[in-house]
C-alpha cells in the first residue's frame, strides 16, 4: 500500500539543514522543473535490480527528476521502483545522488559505504547510474546487478 507522504512544505516550516521532515531527514533545498524543492532522505533501505538489461526506459533519462525517472521504472516493470513510490518516495537520480553525497560530506546524513546505491538515472538500454558514497564516485553499470537504494522524497516548497 502507499504511504501518504506531505506534498508540500511551507518555506517558513522549514527545519534546519539535517533535522527531520516529512517522515526523513531534511537534506537541502535545491531547483527542479522551475519549482524551488525541499529534499528529503527516508530511513528505508530497499534491494534490488535496477530493471531489465537490454530495456530502454526513455521515462527514465533525467539527470535532475528522480521521480519521474522512478514512475518510469515502476511502469516498465521495475520492483524497487515500486518499492520507493510505495513509500510516497522515489529512487534518487543523479543531482539528487549528488546532493546526497554532499550532505554527507557535511555530517547531515549517514549512507552505507560498503555498497553501490542505485540511482533512477538510465544511462543506456544496459547501463544505469549509481552512488559509491564512500568517496561520491559516480558512475554506471549493468541493470541486473542488485545494489541498494535510499528513497527520497521532494517536496514543493510554498
Amino acid at each position: 500500500m502507499t504511504q501518504v507522504a506531505q506534498q508540500v512544505i511551507a518555506v517558513a516550516d522549514l527545519p534546519d539543514r539535517g533535522q527531520p521532515l516529512a517522515g526523513g531527514t531534511f537534506v537541502t533545498r535545491y531547483w527542479l522543473n522551475g519549482e524551488e524543492r525541499a529534499l528529503v532522505l527516508l530511513d528505508d533501505e530497499l534491494t534490488g535490480v535496477w530493471g531489465e538489461y537490454g530495456l530502454d526506459v526513455p521515462g527514465a533519462k533525467s539527470y535532475s527528476d528522480g521521480e519521474a525517472n522512478t514512475r518510469a521504472m515502476a511502469e516498465a516493470g521495475s520492483e524497487v521502483a515500486v518499492k520507493a513510490l510505495e513509500l510516497g518516495a522515489h529512487i534518487p537520480s543523479h543531482l539528487e545522488g549528488a546532493l546526497l553525497m554532499s550532505a554527507k560530506a557535511d555530517g547531515l546524513v549517514t549512507l552505507r559505504e560498503d555498497r553501490w546505491h542505485w540511482l533512477s538515472t538510465q544511462y543506456s538500454a544496459y547501463y544505469a547510474c549509481h552512488v559509491g558514497f564512500e568517496d561520491g564516485w559516480l558512475s554506471f553499470s549493468a541493470k541486473g546487478f542488485e545494489r541498494l537504494v535510499r528513497p527520497l522524497r521532494s517536496l514543493p516548497i510554498r
